[in-house]
């Protein structure tokens, strides 16, 4: 099965859209895609994530499967699945053929995978980076978008070769860097995003990692 997933961000220019897909290709490959890759696309706002992914999902053939992944912002309601969310917060009705398997949460923004692996942080940021500005809480989905923001720049403001966090500057050199086994374990909905990536690329998944459960 071919799999293209459309994502929201990468920011403006050609220099982010190639960081971007260079991050979560070395990040798929940590997380045992090897030889399997999908195909990422980044798509700039989120609205226009779900434009490029219902575009795909319109015209693909029987071997293709186009996944969206986006920020979910807000907390996701337990229970509540990932299309219920997103009509709730952004108003998007379900696309025709659509189903739960085809939408991915970052819950609640890409960042939230970087608290998964802090020695990451560290390594990639010099010794002003303050490890003790970061959350200690083990449900990290739990923070909200400021609280994670505010806890990385807190943690960088005082590195002296990197400086401040910078979202495109910084996050796609993190992505590549960190431990998918960390984020999955720590991360329910990242969880479910690389079992069922593992399914529909190669028909089973041995992943045993907390997922997210709907009604």
């Amino acid at each position: 099965m071919k799999i293209n997933i459309y994502i929201e961000g990468g920011g403006e220019g050609k220099d982010l859209h190639i960081a971007l897909r260079r991050a979560f290709q070395k990040f798929f490959i940590s997380a045992g895609f090897k030889g399997k890759l999908p195909r990422v696309y980044r798509c700039g706002s989120r609205n226009d994530a779900l434009r490029d992914f219902c575009t795909a999902l319109s015209q693909a053939s029987p071997h293709e499967f186009p996944m969206l992944l986006v920020d979910s912002e807000d907390p996701v309601t337990p229970g509540l699945p990932p299309w219920h969310h997103l009509k709730n917060r952004d108003g998007w009705s379900v696309p025709d053929q659509a189903t739960n398997d085809h939408v991915h949460l970052m819950t609640q923004c890409m960042e939230t995978w970087f608290l998964a692996d802090p020695d990451a942080l560290a390594r990639y940021y010099d010794p002003g980076f303050h490890a003790n500005a970061l959350p200690k809480q083990k449900n990290i989905e739990d923070l909200s978008k400021v609280t994670i923001m505010k806890c990385l720049n807190a943690a960088t403001e005082t590195t002296k070769t990197k400086g401040r966090y910078h979202k495109g500057r910084h996050s796609f050199d993190i992505l590549e860097r960190i431990d998918p086994t960390l984020v999955q374990t720590l991360s329910p909905w990242a969880c479910r995003f690389l079992r069922i990536l593992d399914e529909k690329i190669g028909g089973q998944s041995t992943r045993g990692c907390p997922e997210p459960h709907f009604r």
